[in-house]
């Protein structure tokens, strides 16, 4: 009597999706006939903002850029996971890609690294010293940074649109909330937000912000998360249940925000699969 019962078992198990199982798609491939952006790796920063810090950084160029028409403006923190074209984002690909189907526009991306004091550089950029503090630190030093360090940098050799709809930024864990971070302060610059398994937990107090978007004036922003039901839960905090507050605070006050909430753990393979249509939602026109 047993033996069909456990077979049964085994048959639905065998069927049942694996946790974390998720893939790239189709538009993280390159394509024959898509215009190429050009990526180009920049010289090491040295930083004043945060004195004492290098890092390194690139910049993508799309095809479709022409000094005559200014363009959009995206920009990702941990940069080095984003570049990498036989990784989880491929993201010049997936902008090249969307950019030539007309779903995103012309869009200059600033990848660049958490910085590092000390003269040796750490064998892995995730292991950079200042990390955590440019990253999970509220206030406005690290959009201090981009806007008068890395951007103006970036505009002696490209022009930009001015329009803050048009200036996106991720990034994830706390290269998500540092993305969120700088929107919250300067949504005057930065509108759009990419966020995946953000730690919006008691890092260095972003566990505050479901409780702050509830009380303060609704800013102009579309932000769009990810998380999953097998992300972190340790002494700083819950992050599936984190990214649900967020969710949940920034409906409430009628954020245009949508949340992508799987069975993931803490790694981009969910937010990588979901990247492209994830841009498409974001630079979406309505």
């Amino acid at each position: 009597m047993r033996l069909p019962v456990l077979l049964t078992a085994l048959l639905f198990a065998s069927q049942a999706p694996a946790i974390d199982d998720y893939k790239i798609g189709e538009l993280a491939l390159e394509k024959p006939g898509v215009p190429k952006g050009s990526l180009t790796q920049m010289p090491t920063w040295n930083s004043k903002v945060y004195a004492g810090t290098t890092r390194d950084w690139w910049i993508y160029v799309p095809a479709q850029y022409s000094a005559e028409k200014p363009a959009a403006l995206m920009v990702f923190q941990d940069g080095h996971d984003y570049v990498n074209l036989k990784g989880n984002w491929r993201v010049p690909t997936v902008f090249d890609n969307l950019i030539a189907s007309g779903a995103m526009p012309p869009t200059i991306g600033i990848f660049i690294n958490p910085g590092h004091l000390g003269e040796q550089k750490p064998q892995s950029a995730w292991k950079s010293n200042n990390r955590g503090k440019e990253y999970n630190t509220l206030g406005n030093t690290y959009s201090k940074f981009l806007l008068e360090e890395i951007i103006p940098e970036v505009q002696k050799q490209y022009k930009l649109v001015e329009d803050p709809e048009q200036w996106a930024i991720g990034g994830a864990s706390s290269g998500a909330i540092c993305a969120f971070t700088v929107a919250w302060e300067r949504p005057d610059k930065f509108r759009k937000v990419f966020s995946t398994i953000g730690s919006y937990v008691d890092l260095a107090g972003g566990h505050a912000y479901p409780y702050l978007i509830r009380v303060a004036e609704r800013k102009p922003l579309r932000i769009f998360l990810q998380d999953g039901a097998n992300d972190l839960d340790n002494p700083y905090g819950n992050w599936p249940l984190a990214n649900q507050m967020m969710f949940s605070s920034l409906n409430y006050m009628k954020y245009d925000v949508k949340l992508e909430y799987g069975d993931g753990q803490h790694n981009s393979k969910h937010g990588g699969s979901i990247f492209p249509e994830a841009m498409q939602w974001l630079w979406r026109k309505q």
